[in-house]
């Protein structure tokens, strides 16, 4: 049950409306870094849990 055009095409919409032309660029801007740095923290969590034997190429 994914995000179809005619429901993407709304959003886009309403965030023009909400936001403004002007500021749409500088909001996408700001949701891409949040991503980068949310996946960042994640992969950095990730690694946190991995046991230490895991790590080791000797195995």
């Amino acid at each position: 049950m994914g995000l179809g055009w005619g429901e993407a095409i709304v959003v886009l919409v309403v965030l023009l409306v909400l936001f403004g032309a002007k500021r749409l660029p500088e909001l996408a801007r700001s949701l891409g870094s949040s991503v980068k740095e949310l996946q960042k923290g994640l992969e950095d969590g990730l690694a946190e849990d991995e046991p230490e034997d895991s790590k080791d190429p000797k195995g």
